[in-house]
């Protein structure tokens, strides 16, 4: 794929559908009313609407924002996007339904419903994305998002592999584009990760010493497809379109996020853990991490001394949510969506002092998504530190796969002396998916 990311004829077609509206001026529109101006409002369009993208758009579980996005008046809902048919007309009806009652215009047909993402991209009415979708599509099409000039929210993963990471960092930097991951624990559920963070990292409980993450991570390891059971592909959903960059192979059933044979480990619920666990480790980003494999767990061993393993602290019940336990010299810290808890118990009754040092803060992730979109600031988790997190995910993953301890080296991206392990590190998407 070249930076031509849509074809003349779908631009064209995109720019016509754009056009085809009457124009008719309101005093909502114009910002009266209580209302935002349409110059104010963030132009944005949600390409992927399953239950988490759906959720984000109209509201729902993990968007925190009653009604979603399109209940907002800071932002404008311009697009709808999905390869199934009966969901992008159900998310267009009903948006235009709530925009015409909010407007007070019974006609309104101001969101459009699209199966091509390309045309979606080749809009430059729209500002924004977020795109939640199945987990090999996330960084390809963020990438694409980018370069066309959109500022992205992406849901986990950000990545499946490091070489797409890599590439999503250097095109938010060259494409100056803000860019979000949906790994919302640092901002969402009262802060209680973000006081975790603060705590550990202000010696509460003595020197840092082990983090236990309550799950495995895990990778992309790319297997041949030998079955031969197919069933037809379902009415309205483009086959094709949902495969993009992974190999062809026939439909076989309904697909979630990803098919099977193609991940080790767990890619989606671990990049919450994780992202934590390296938020508050805070290791040297340039140093080298040491990932011991051992029946079946693995264990990061960081150059600050700190030892992350992929498992429960024996006896603590706290963890059932995403989070982590943290362990030092003189106590711990347990934290997950619904609890937070220390031993000693005093450590979480004393409040931090003016001296110590605070993290980034943000009490909305989709908040501090508009936020910079409209500041142009980073985000709370911007394209290096969710790649940062993700790499740490997958290098583990990969000591997985092999059944043995691997040594990376994350500034050249590529684990030390260790063919076989980085031959894992990317994979060849089917045309014309490359980029």
């Amino acid at each position: 794929m070249t930076d031509s990311i849509v074809s003349r004829r779908g631009f064209l077609g995109s720019m016509a559908v754009a056009s085809a509206f009457p124009f008719v001026v309101r005093s909502t529109a114009l910002g009266r009313a209580g209302m935002v101006a349409p110059s104010e409002r963030i132009r944005m369009a949600f390409i992927g609407l399953g239950g988490q993208g759906t959720g984000h758009l109209l509201g729902g579980a993990w968007t925190y924002v009653p009604g979603g996005y399109v209940a907002r008046d800071d932002v404008q809902v311009l697009a709808v996007c999905d390869v199934r048919r009966e969901r992008r007309e159900s998310a267009r009806q009903r948006c235009n339904l709530m925009y015409a009652q909010k407007y007070g215009q019974a006609d309104y047909n101001g969101v459009q419903a699209f199966n091509d993402f390309r045309e979606v991209l080749g809009r430059s009415d729209i500002d924004a994305v977020l795109l939640a979708l199945p987990y090999h599509w996330a960084a390809p099409m963020a990438t694409m998002a980018l370069r066309s000039g959109k500022d992205v929210y992406c849901e986990k993963p950000a990545a499946i592999t490091i070489r797409e990471g890599r590439n999503l960092i250097e095109t938010c930097n060259r494409y100056n584009r803000i860019y979000q991951a949906g790994t919302q624990q640092r901002s969402e559920y009262e802060g209680k990760f973000r006081i975790t963070c603060e705590l550990v990292r202000n010696g509460r409980i003595g020197q840092l010493k082990e983090v236990y993450a309550y799950r495995l991570p895990g990778a992309f390891v790319p297997s041949e497809w030998t079955s031969n059971h197919s069933v037809p592909v379902p009415d309205g959903f483009d086959w094709d379109m949902w495969l993009g960059p992974l190999p062809w192979r026939p439909f076989g059933g309904e697909a979630g996020h990803t098919l099977s044979g193609l991940f080790v480990g767990d890619v989606n619920w671990s990049p919450h853990h994780y992202d934590i666990i390296q938020w508050t480790v805070n290791p040297d980003p340039t140093a080298p991490i040491r990932v011991k494999f051992d029946n079946g767990n693995v264990h990061y061993h960081y150059t600050n001394g700190v030892v992350v393993h992929s498992m429960d602290y024996p006896g603590e019940s706290i963890g059932g949510e995403g989070g982590a336990c943290f362990v030092g010299t003189e106590g711990r810290i347990a934290v997950d969506r619904s609890n937070l808890v220390s031993y000693p118990s005093d450590i979480l009754s004393q409040p931090l002092r003016s001296e110590d040092s605070r993290v980034y803060h943000a009490d909305s992730h989709s908040g501090n998504f508009l936020e910079c979109v409209r500041t142009r600031r980073l985000t709370i988790c911007n394209p290096d530190v969710a790649v940062y997190s993700m790499n740490a995910i997958l290098i583990g993953g990969i000591s997985l796969a092999l059944k043995r301890s691997v040594t990376w080296d994350p500034v050249k991206c590529e684990f030390i002396g260790d063919n076989e392990a980085n031959r894992l590190l990317s994979y060849s998407p089917r045309a014309p998916w490359r980029i």
